[in-house]
């Protein structure tokens, strides 16, 4: 499915944390949480999707609409408390929860993975977003930043079946490393918790 298209560029990419404004602005986003996209009117300011006329006469939610929302408000939970930046390009989500399973995880990485497997089974954006909430406060908690970016275009593509199949599909390759070797042979095939025998996304998956 093609990019959302929205206006200029998204607030995960303008918004420095130590700018004065910052504070206010993510407190207004995190007033979306739970909340469904466009019932919370301090968050009109900060939506950039754009909404095809009819969804929007009718007041309906559109998946874009909705991706952003969860995107928004995600954003807004993982960089609270936090001074630098938490959205990086070129950290999706898949290998930023790599990340996680390597540190704060290492240990057991099996808890994670279930978590992991709970977000991909969904099959509504809602329920993502539920789930992506906790993983997105774990991250928080490592310091761990997340290509937001990214991150709005697969939550908008979990409300067609066969785009959401691909996304989990990418998730999984990119939590689970799979690639081939290196030319000697070390290849990372476990990723982060190499060596832990990472338990199968769900049967989903492989729609």
């Amino acid at each position: 499915m093609p990019q959302i298209a929205h206006r200029g560029r998204w607030l995960w990419e303008d918004l420095d944390p130590k700018e004065a404004r910052a504070g206010a602005v993510l407190a207004a986003l995190r007033m979306g949480v739970s909340r469904e996209p466009g019932d919370v009117s301090v968050l009109w300011r900060h939506y950039r999707a754009v909404v095809p006329d009819e969804a929007a006469a009718r007041g309906r939610i559109h998946p874009s609409l909705a991706a952003e929302h969860a995107a928004l408000t995600l954003f807004a939970v993982h960089q609270q408390s936090q001074s630098s930046r938490m959205h990086r390009e070129g950290s999706p989500l898949g290998a930023s929860l790599r990340a996680l399973r390597a540190s704060a995880f290492k240990d057991n990485p099996d808890a994670l993975d279930r978590r992991v497997n709970a977000a991909a089974a969904t099959e509504s954006i809602k329920d993502l977003t539920v789930h992506l909430r906790g993983l997105v406060r774990l991250l928080r908690d490592q310091q761990i930043p997340l290509d937001y970016t990214a991150l709005v275009e697969d939550v908008a593509a979990w409300h067609y079946p066969d785009a959401r199949g691909r996304v989990r599909r990418r998730w999984g390759a990119q939590y689970y490393v799979w690639s081939a070797p290196d030319a000697d042979g070390a290849g990372d095939h476990g990723g982060a918790g190499a060596g832990a025998g990472p338990a199968s996304l769900p049967a989903q998956s492989a729609s």
